[in-house]
Parts: structure tokens; sequence; C-alpha cells
């Protein structure tokens, strides 16, 4: 009976391994133990000495699976692919996708390693994640300090699920590529075209995603808002276009995210447009339609000094009203 059953099961495996043959393989992600993260490029050695050969570097916010633990050492699995800093969307090596380079095996020290049974770990991640993110803006920082940033708080995210940081985290972690991914955007020719559908957008599926998971937070109205840059003009060229539809853009978030974090941000927006739209306008020799547009500013502003009486978006609305008011111009320095 027992030679019946194992035949059996060796005729199985064999058509199962037959079935799969056509298929392409992929990366199974090692489940020796918990994940963890590096806070500091972290050199990966054979053995737990550190005279031993050194494998490879392990960069800052990368993900990691802990075989074993050996005093102060860990043996891991790790990601050290250094050229997925330079990609759009961060894709764990330790996934399933065939264009992955396979973990690597080796030894790290245990000290700077968060893994996710680590105490206050989600506050650590986060912590280190806003020094990154700061040193990114700091020209004397780092050159890959932003997207260490970014994997730190996706692995916030991933490592501590139920952790109250994690909306905040999920957002950071969308916003910092946006950002970069933005300024890049802002070198190509294609970024002076008027009209926004000319160039290409900026990827907007992981805003999408924070908006989705995180309804009516925070949160989902800061990504609401960095997904206004897709539907911008490039350069205006003149086109009072450009901004009337903007101005519509901004005032209708104001008006859908009221509570949002950039409410007065959008209706300063709107507020400069119209005052752009006054001069465009006088400029057209269309001066029904500039009087229109300077009310409407000066409407708007009001608005903001009300909701927002302590902001600077507030107070400088506030200027450009006034300039409207003593005839200066706001865009077109030469008709003065």
């Amino acid at each position: 009976m027992r030679n019946r059953w194992a035949i059996a099961t060796l005729l199985m495996a064999g058509l199962a391994l037959s079935a799969g043959a056509e298929k392409k393989p992929t990366l199974v992600k090692p489940m020796a133990g918990p994940r963890a993260t590096a806070l500091r490029i972290t050199i990966l050695y054979v053995a737990p000495d550190k005279e031993s050969q050194k494998v490879d570097r392990v960069q800052i916010g990368r993900e990691m699976v802990v075989a074993e633990k050996s005093g102060p050492w860990m043996r891991v699995y790790a990601n050290t692919d250094v050229k997925q800093l330079q990609d759009q969307k961060d894709a764990p090596v330790l996934s399933s996708e065939e264009d992955n380079q396979p973990p690597v095996s080796g030894w790290i020290e245990a000290k700077g390693i968060v893994v996710e049974n680590t105490p206050n770990g989600d506050q650590i991640l986060m912590g280190e994640a806003a020094s990154q993110e700061a040193l990114a803006q700091d020209p004397r920082g780092p050159i890959n300090a932003a997207q260490s940033a970014r994997l730190l708080y996706r692995r916030l995210v991933e490592m501590f699920p139920n952790s109250p940081l994690v909306p905040e985290a999920a957002w950071r972690t969308a916003d910092v590529q946006w950002q970069i991914d933005k300024a890049d955007q802002r070198t190509r020719p294609s970024s002076h075209e008027r009209d926004a559908s000319l160039r290409e957008p900026i990827d907007d599926e992981e805003m999408k995603k924070v908006i989705k998971q995180y309804p009516h937070t925070r949160q989902a109205d800061l990504a609401a808002f960095d997904l206004l840059d897709n539907k911008m003009c490039g350069d205006w060229q003149g086109d009072a276009r450009c901004p009337e539809k903007e101005s519509e853009i901004y005032e209708k978030y104001a008006l859908e995210h009221p509570d949002s974090p950039r409410a007065a941000q959008a209706l300063y927006q709107a507020v400069y447009r119209q005052a752009v739209l006054t001069d465009m306008y006088a400029a057209d020799e269309n001066q029904s339609r500039s009087r229109a547009a300077h009310a409407h500013a000066a409407e708007l502003a009001a608005k903001l000094k009300e909701r927002f009486p302590a902001s600077d978006d507030s107070c400088r609305a506030g200027t450009l009203v006034y300039k409207l008011d003593e005839g200066i111009p706001v865009y077109g320095l030469d008709r003065e």
C-alpha cells in the first residue's frame, strides 16, 4: 500500500511539473522568518564575521527576510539591487516579478536593522524616513535620500500594517515618488506644451490607491491635490483658456475638500489665476471680462481670509487684490 501511494504521489508530481513546464519561472519570497529593513547602508557577509568575504551592500529601506540569528548577527535574504533606486516603481525584489534579481543570502550585523517585531519599529521607520526626506531637500544630502525615504515609508506600510502611522506613510510613499517624477517631467521639452495632454502624465496609480484605501482622510485630500498637477497647462503662452481652466480646477478642489491641508493653497492659486486673467483680458481690450475677473479675485481672497485668516496664502491673496486695485500688473509686467 505504501508503495502504491508513493508511486501515485510521484505521478502526480510529474504531472504537475509537466503542466507547469511552459510557465515562466517565478521568484518566491523565502518565508524563513520576519521581514526587516536597514536604517543605513549595511554590508552583507558570507559568514557572521567582519573578516569574512563581503557579498554586497544592502541599501537603506531595502526589503529583507530574517532566516536566523546568531548573537549580534542575522542571516537574511536581502534585496541589494541598487538599480532599483532609479526605478519609477519600487517592486520589492522578494516579489514574483520575473525581471527582479533573486534575493541574496548572507550575514549582517543586527544593529540598525528594524524587524517587524521590533518594539516601536513603526515609529523608528517613520522617524528615519522623515530624516531622509529632509536630507533630500538639502543640497549637501545623499544623492539617493529621497528614494531611501520612499522605501522606508513603504516598509512601514508593509511591515506594520496595523500601525496608526500607515495612512501617512502610504501617502508619503506616493508623494516622494510623485515629486521625483514631477521634477523629472519639468526637464523635458514637452513640459512647455500648453496642452497637458501633449506631455507624459505623472503616474497616478499610487496616489489613487491612497484615496481608495483611506477615503475622507487628510492623506486622501493631499493625494487628490497632487493629482491636479496632471491637469495643469505647461506654458500658458498668453492663452486665457489655461488660467480659466486651472482656476476652476482649484476652486472645485477647495469646495470638495474644505478640510484639506491644501485648501488654502488651492484658493490662493485660484485668486492668482483670476488676477492673471484680469491682466490678460485688459491686454485684449476686453474690459468687461477684466473687471469680472478682478471682482472674482477679490471675492475668492475674501473667502480665503474668512476661512484661513492666519495663513500666508490669505496674505498673499490680499496682496494680489491690492495690486489689482492699484493698477499694478500681475501678469505681463511690460504692460505697465
